[in-house]
């Protein structure tokens, strides 16, 4: 079977590694999932974000100073 670079998954992060990375709890990020502010992924009992997506979300509140 060939695999190319366009068949890997998305680097997928944990609800702990993106309250890290935004420094805010872990039910924080559970709320954004929530609300659909921040897309997630279920697998099995656990919830997985796309750094992908974590990214965009990121991007899409950026503010202008001044």
């Amino acid at each position: 079977m060939d695999q190319s670079n366009d068949a890997l998954p998305a680097r997928l992060l944990t609800v702990s590694e993106v309250a890290q990375a935004l420094r805010v709890s872990n039910m924080t990020v559970y709320r954004l999932v929530s609300a659909g502010e921040l897309p997630a992924l279920r697998v099995g009992r656990s919830v997985r974000l796309r750094a992908a997506d974590l990214e965009s979300y990121l991007s899409g509140r950026l503010i202008k100073a001044g």
